[in-house]
């Protein structure tokens, strides 16, 4: 069998990892336009359900992964002058780029064939028995086929912006700041040390009176080191193409088309507040598996 899965994400890497354990004598390619260690944003977050999920599906990754990330066991909200922290939530966080890496090496290791900064299509694998649309949230192989997958999209009112800093935390954090401008949340956690991740998310009359929309990276940046500056403790925030956005939430009447199948967030969305995108993509890949 010859399957081509086109997005090198974890969806992508892991149905690939699966497929290539269990069917040897298939010949796998991952095509991904990016370069091995390029990765946007910072870290992802699974639960401990997710993780005994993962254990299941493929002892050696779910190792590697395990022994990579940082553990917490608390949800922690602050609000106004009151803390309040809730036990018996376990949570790991990981940087997005050692997840990738980790799942790169243990496809090689099966003999996953893995070709980067290559853009790709389904007309490019025509001896393909299977052709996966793991290419993510913007999907090409989805707009390309839009008429039969039929994506639905309700564009969310809040604005967000994805950001980093070097402040530690021990559990999964909510910081709500009430500003004259209006009120900033920020969703934070840990995923490796000395780095965690800072979802920060306004509605849009707050944003507008901010003024952040006519603000580049850095300034969003620094602004927000303002609005936080209690919270951040000294530390600063760190950008890697943190640009404000509205999340589209995506779900799509069909997944199939011929022998094609979209997976992750190709096919569906998860909104950033759940913290379960990744783990959501890479369920998808153990089920198209099974």
């Amino acid at each position: 069998m010859r399957i081509a899965v086109i997005g090198g994400g974890p969806a992508g890497l892991y149905f690939a990892i699966l497929m290539k354990r269990d069917f040897p004598q298939h010949r796998i390619t991952v095509v991904e336009r990016n370069r091995p260690d390029d990765t946007f944003g910072f870290g992802v977050v699974f639960s401990d359900q997710t993780l005994d999920t993962f254990e299941a599906a493929d002892a050696p990754s779910y190792r590697a992964i395990a022994d990579a990330f940082a553990y917490w066991d608390d949800i922690e909200i602050h609000h106004k002058d009151g803390v309040h922290r809730i036990g018996g939530n376990g949570f790991c966080g990981c940087s997005r780029r050692t997840l990738l890496l980790l799942l790169q090496a243990r496809a090689r290791e099966l003999g996953v064939e893995l070709e980067f900064r290559r853009e790709a299509s389904p007309e490019d694998f025509p001896d393909a028995d299977l052709i996966v649309g793991a290419d993510g949230i913007n999907s090409a192989i989805r707009n390309r086929y839009v008429d039969h997958f039929k994506p639905h999209i309700d564009l969310r009112p809040n604005r967000f912006v994805w950001l980093g800093s070097t402040r530690p935390l021990d559990a999964f954090t909510f910081f709500f700041r009430e500003r004259p401008e209006g009120i900033w949340i920020a969703h934070c956690y840990q995923y490796e040390a000395g780095a965690s991740t800072w979802v920060i998310e306004t509605d849009p009359d707050t944003f507008a009176r901010s003024g952040c929309g006519a603000m580049n990276e850095e300034e969003t940046a620094r602004y927000l080191e303002g609005v936080f500056a209690e919270e951040l403790q000294g530390h600063r925030l760190i950008t890697n193409r943190s640009l404000w956005r509205q999340f589209p939430m995506m779900r799509c009447e069909r997944w199939v088309k011929d022998n094609i199948v979209l997976l992750g967030d190709a096919k569906a969305t998860a909104h950033f507040s759940i913290g379960s995108g990744t783990k959501l993509a890479m369920e998808d890949s153990i089920a198209l598996h099974q």
